[in-house]
């Protein structure tokens, strides 16, 4: 059913806003759609083997089965199956990176000398900005930037090697690696590249064996006079838990920002989306659209996709009311976020690469630990909330493992400049606009 394939974005949206950026990363993002019956209330997903399979089944089959209910209005059956056991057709096949391109990315003030340094390094990479390091908050393009710039070498160099790998991914690959013992076949892989990408680089922050294995392959690579592109949501200075050595080797080459798309941009960028997804939207829709999401370029997408999905759904045309109704989850009222707890959490566990949940959990590594305490102050420090509800907030944690921790990171402050910037940082990103 065409309908389907149309509205599986909407679907990956709404388990990506659910769970954290990595769980959606490594198991949601690699599941493919393969048809759907709707007379009987079965859908059919394909995994890339027998342990996704399993892994999703049991643990985010249940997240599935409610964003199905929330796009399509009803419960499903979700039939998932492997790519042994159901050969996903062409046509609705999950490698969409071929769509990012330059000639596809939209240009504007605010991305537009990352674009240029981009294109500058697909055409003459090593040479012109090496390392190039892009940052901006998450959705706004930098992915874009480092599809178009493998694409468009793979397209013109073909004798080239390029390895686009995300943070998590290459952390996760090098522990798999030696339990394997066979870390030299890693190191080759890595080290053999004519050029490489990697996405979310913040992710290794805090790894020390992780970041130990980067070290290396970074000096290879950039000794041997290779293109290194690297992306993160914030700026080497800023990746808190970034050893000293590779934040400085990240600020060698060429640092890019890219800011939120101003209105222009985002008219373009609907515009664009709208028709390449064959839908007309009058320009009185683009401006409400535009007007009303600000901030993030997969947002906007995913609100044309959404109201592509509603017209098809429910044979309705492309109006204000329409788009209002479709995408009204997601509509940007313009105020301040609420400092709330769950937002210290989310930027302090961004800021230690951890997941948000393991600051609730009872894990005491060191780094968690660590984390956990700083969140509890910064908590204290800005919600004033008693004690005791701090520690239920924190995993039910009682009165006196809140006050012990408050006094151990007090004290920690007063003797440790490097934690302090750590805390006004977190402090300054849970207060912005």
């Amino acid at each position: 059913m065409d309908s389907f394939f149309q509205v599986w974005g909407l679907i990956l949206d709404y388990c990506k806003d659910k769970i954290t950026e990595v769980a959606y990363k490594t198991w949601i993002a690699k599941i493919s759609p393969r048809e759907l019956d709707f007379d009987n209330g079965v859908a059919v997903l394909v995994t890339p083997n027998d342990f996704y399979q399993k892994t999703i089944d049991k643990c985010y089959k249940p997240l599935l089965v409610k964003a199905f209910e929330e796009v399509f209005g009803s419960v499903f059956d979700l039939d998932i199956v492997t790519q042994k056991q159901e050969k996903t057709p062409n046509a609705i096949s999950n490698n969409f990176t071929s769509e990012f391109s330059f000639e596809n990315y939209i240009v504007g003030p605010s991305n537009k000398f990352a674009h240029a340094a981009a294109l500058a390094v697909a055409a003459n990479p090593s040479h012109a900005y090496n390392p190039l390091f892009i940052y901006g908050n998450s959705g706004l393009g930098k992915t874009h930037l480092l599809y178009a710039i493998r694409n468009d070498v793979e397209k013109n160099r073909s004798n080239f090697t390029v390895i686009y790998i995300k943070g998590d991914e290459f952390t996760n690959e090098l522990i798999d690696a030696i339990r394997r013992n066979s870390t030299i076949d890693f190191h080759l892989k890595y080290r053999k590249a004519d050029i490489l990408l990697v996405d979310d680089i913040q992710f290794i922050a805090g790894k020390n064996a992780t970041q130990e294995e980067f070290f290396h392959t970074f000096n290879s690579l950039y000794e041997a006079n290779k293109q290194i592109v690297l992306t993160s949501d914030r700026p080497p200075k800023e990746i808190r838990t970034l050893e000293e050595r590779l934040r400085t080797r990240f600020e060698w080459g060429l640092i890019a920002d890219i800011q939120p798309p101003d209105f222009e941009t985002r008219i373009a960028l609907i515009k664009r989306k709208a028709e390449n997804l064959k839908l007309k939207l009058p320009n009185e829709v683009c401006d409400f659209i535009a007007k009303k999401l600000k901030s993030n370029i997969r947002q906007l997408e995913g609100a044309v996709k959404k109201i592509k999905a509603y017209i098809i759904l429910n044979n309705a045309k492309p109006t204000i009311q329409v788009a209002q109704t479709a995408i009204a989850d997601v509509l940007n009222n313009d105020s301040p976020p609420l400092v709330t707890i769950d937002r210290i959490i989310n930027e302090t566990a961004r800021t230690f690469s951890i997941d948000p949940k393991d600051l609730r959990s009872a894990k005491r590594s060191a780094r968690i630990s660590k984390a956990r305490k700083i969140a509890i102050h910064v908590t204290r420090l800005i919600t004033q909330l008693p004690l005791a509800e701090i520690g239920k907030q924190f995993g039910g944690r009682d009165h006196s493992t809140i006050v012990y921790s408050l006094t151990q990171t007090e004290g920690a402050l007063a003797c440790d400049p490097q934690k302090r910037e750590i805390v006004e940082d977190i402090i300054k990103n849970v207060r912005m606009v």
